[in-house]
């Protein structure tokens, strides 16, 4: 029965080993270097450029301010991740911690995927008024799914791995 042309094919997948995929407190931590190192710089811009005053005086920020800072919180943070992302498909906060960003066979992902399919839907999508929050929210919870994955892993083909 071994030569059956109607037997399912016998190839064994390699899949990541659960020690190998990256912790979520982990994945938490280096989120958290990531935002206190993006609030340290984006901060003082805002302050810089009266945003808090306009605020603070009641104004609500025009549609295309709001647009505008998006794109210029999504180009600071480029300048600054970009170089540890595009060489080991890792943050500074992923360096820090010693975990990595990969493609579903272990391998690194191009700048491009990277980039245009992990980062930019979530901060696309986070910035719509109302629902950007709430999606955005629903996206870090699907990392409690057993392969540890958020909706930016699945949209993007990555996880997150030690090493």
């Amino acid at each position: 029965m071994d030569n059956n042309p109607y037997q399912a094919p016998g190839a064994h997948v390699a899949e990541a080993a659960d020690e190998q995929l990256a912790g979520r407190g982990e994945r938490l931590l280096a989120a958290i270097i990531d935002g206190i190192i993006m609030v340290a710089i984006v901060l003082p811009v805002m302050f810089a450029t009266g945003y808090f005053t306009r605020i603070q005086n009641g104004d609500t920020p025009a549609i295309s301010v709001t647009i505008g800072y998006a794109i210029a919180g999504f180009l600071i943070f480029l300048i600054v991740q970009g170089y540890p992302l595009a060489k080991s498909a890792q943050t500074w906060g992923k360096k820090v911690l010693g975990i990595r960003i990969a493609l579903l066979d272990g391998t690194q992902p191009t700048f491009g995927t990277i980039v245009l399919k992990r980062y930019l839907p979530v901060q696309v999508v986070g910035s719509v008024p109302l629902i950007g929050p709430l999606l955005s929210i629903v996206d870090v919870l699907l990392i409690f799914r057993s392969d540890r994955r958020c909706a930016h892993d699945l949209i993007a083909g990555t996880q997150v791995l030690k090493g």
